[in-house]
Order: C-alpha cells, then sequence, then structure tokens
C-alpha cells in the first residue's frame, strides 16, 4: 500500500484517524511504501521547522517505508492522467497525477485522506480513513 502525502501529514500532526490506520497496518503483513514525489512534498514543507530533531523525526520515518520511484511506465501514465483530466476541464496538481502514475503501474492501492482529488482516476484504487 502506498501512503499519500496527506496520511504522513496527518500521522506526523498525531490525528486519530491516521494514527489509528497506522496501528492496524502495522499489525498487517502488508509492505508500507511511498513515492519519491511524497518525499519532495514533505521535505518541501520541513523547510520551515527549526527544530532539528523533528526534522530527524520526519526523515526516518520516510526512511523507514518502501520507495516507489517515478520510472518511464509511471511517467507516461502520470502524463496520460494529467492530460484527459485537464482536457475534461478538471484540475489536478502535477504531483497528483505522478503519484496516481506510481500506484496503478506498481497495482498498489493508495492511502489517502484526498479522497476527491483522485477518485477521478477511475484504474486508481484508492482507501481513505
Amino acid at each position: 500500500m502506498i501512503l499519500d502525502t496527506s496520511f504522513i501529514i496527518d500521522l506526523l500532526r498525531s490525528d486519530n484517524g491516521a494514527v489509528k490506520k497506522a496501528e492496524e497496518l502495522q499489525k498487517s503483513s502488508e509492505l508500507l511504501l511511498t513515492t519519491t514525489i511524497t518525499v519532495f512534498e514533505i521535505w518541501q514543507g520541513t523547510m520551515d521547522i527549526k527544530n532539528d530533531k523533528k526534522r530527524t523525526a520526519i526523515s526516518e520515518l520516510l526512511q523507514s517505508l518502501g520507495l516507489l520511484v517515478l520510472d518511464f511506465d509511471s511517467a507516461k501514465k502520470a502524463g496520460e492522467i494529467h492530460s484527459r483530466l485537464i482536457k475534461k476541464g478538471e484540475e489536478i496538481d502535477p504531483e497528483d497525477s505522478m503519484i496516481a502514475g506510481i500506484s496503478i503501474t506498481r497495482g498498489e492501492r493508495l492511502l489517502t485522506r484526498n479522497i476527491e482529488h483522485f477518485k477521478r482516476i477511475g484504474e486508481l484504487r484508492v482507501e481513505s480513513y
């Protein structure tokens, strides 16, 4: 299962739903993954954090997850998704298209709070908490 940016941020903020879902996932044997896109988004947000211990904890959390990259096939799928939605007049962040592309090409479910961002992508399997 791929952990989306929204889930990791909620987990770092001790959101009850995210914490409960994380506990469920820890009890399962499911491989927990994230993407290089999510690392980018989260690390960009840490630039204003002055507390080195907090930044180290965030880094350790990210490094504890399996990391999926935007490879050639994922990038092509992301481009298709982004183009299709834009042509339909539906805005989507390029980062969301890339995360969806990675999830689809790897056959992984995406765990996110932002169901609205991703539900327009029919072939993407999305789970919330």
